[in-house]
């Protein structure tokens, strides 16, 4: 795992325990799972980190699975080591610092998991991750795309309400050579890349209904509920 700078949060989730950050800040029920619906696995991750293949090949490997949306997002801050990530956005490092600062992190770090915005570990160890997925809770309303609509049922709100996201993402295998830097001479498969991520609206509790933006043909859309910057996903659908 690199980490920009010395981590203790991280260090006790590469000693294989969950780190798991619970904070009433954005939960709006008991922290329980029996919903059934799938978890939200987010990768953070670059081409440019000698730690990152295992964890993106565990992605890779539940990327097809019904109870989980999958995403990997790339990030932009070891493109310094001699080879520009050719998926990261500045917008997808963003997002991980905000997953930090709102959970009082000193850093960030690749690869890192975040199961439904909740709980945070390395990746690199699959048996972790697939426990992570099982334990993961998801308090939030009904959510549904169908016919060009994101539809949000009415329900228990957190305090400040929830934005409502949408990202797409090439569900493809994707194989990337690497020319330069740590991985320089491999070949790394890439599964559900983020390609776009867009805020849609906020939901404050009552049913809604949102238009879901036209996109480009051949990704995957998948739409969350998230309670403020970097705080906790209340719910997930895909289409």
């Amino acid at each position: 795992m690199r980490t920009i700078v010395i981590s203790v949060a991280f260090a006790v989730a590469a000693g294989g325990g969950l780190f798991s950050l619970q904070s009433d800040r954005g939960s709006a029920e008991p922290l329980s799972r029996g919903t059934g619906r799938p978890v939200l696995v987010e990768l953070y991750q670059s081409q440019g980190c000698s730690s990152c293949p295992p964890a993106n090949a565990n992605i890779n490997a539940i990327a097809d699975r019904p109870d989980v949306i999958a995403l990997s997002f790339a990030v932009t801050y070891w493109d310094y080591l001699g080879w520009r990530d050719s998926f990261a956005k500045q917008q997808f490092t963003q997002r991980q610092w905000d997953y930090a600062r709102y959970n009082h992190l000193p850093n960030v770090a690749t690869p890192q998991v975040w199961i439904n915005g909740r709980t945070t570990i390395v990746g690199n160890n699959r048996s972790q991750l697939e426990t992570a997925i099982r334990v993961a809770n998801d308090p939030g309303p009904a959510l549904s795309i169908n016919a060009g609509k994101i539809s949000v049922g009415a329900g228990r709100a957190p305090a400040s309400g929830a934005d409502v996201w949408m990202a797409r993402f090439d569900p493809r295998t994707i194989a990337v050579p690497i020319r330069a830097g740590e991985n320089g001479g491999r070949t790394l498969p890439h599964r559900n890349i983020v390609r776009q991520l867009v805020k849609i609206g906020h939901w404050s509790g009552s049913g809604a209904t949102f238009d879901l933006p036209g996109g480009q043909q051949g990704l995957s859309t998948t739409v969350f509920l998230q309670a403020g910057t970097g705080g906790p996903v209340i719910a997930a659908a895909r289409s």
